[in-house]
């Protein structure tokens, strides 16, 4: 019955959070929007470009292999993130952590071969 009772207060601690991380971020929005001045200008709907007339669009349309390069590099670079934590606990964690990480790294691999037989990695 105790172990009950501990089970409980652990998701009571995270019913408090989730209600927190729902309703501090709709108080500040509705307090901000309480306390603002109100003031509508033309001025104020305009683009702002360093002070300078918007002459076109200000959409402007990039070149998707911009996404898929930084999409990439962010791949790549969480790799290391989880290959430092597994490098320095090698000793402790054996055989079955060294198995686990070639299957990871290979996971990568293959998706880095996909990409450069998609010719995603060529820049013309």
């Amino acid at each position: 019955m105790e172990a009950l009772h501990m089970y409980q207060n652990n998701y009571l601690i995270v019913f408090v959070f989730l209600c927190l991380g729902i309703l501090l971020p709709v108080v500040a929005v509705s307090l901000g929007k309480l306390l603002r001045p109100y003031k509508p200008t033309e001025a104020k709907y305009t683009t702002y470009e360093s002070g300078i007339e918007p002459f076109h669009d200000s959409r402007v349309q990039f070149n998707v292999r911009y996404y898929i390069f930084g999409l990439m590099f962010v791949i790549f670079d969480l790799e290391t993130v989880f290959l430092y934590p597994w490098a320095v606990a090698y000793e402790k964690l054996g055989i079955f952590a060294l198995v686990e990480m070639l299957i990871f790294v290979l996971m990568l691999v293959i998706g880095l071969i996909y990409a450069w037989k998609k010719k995603v990695l060529e820049w013309n």
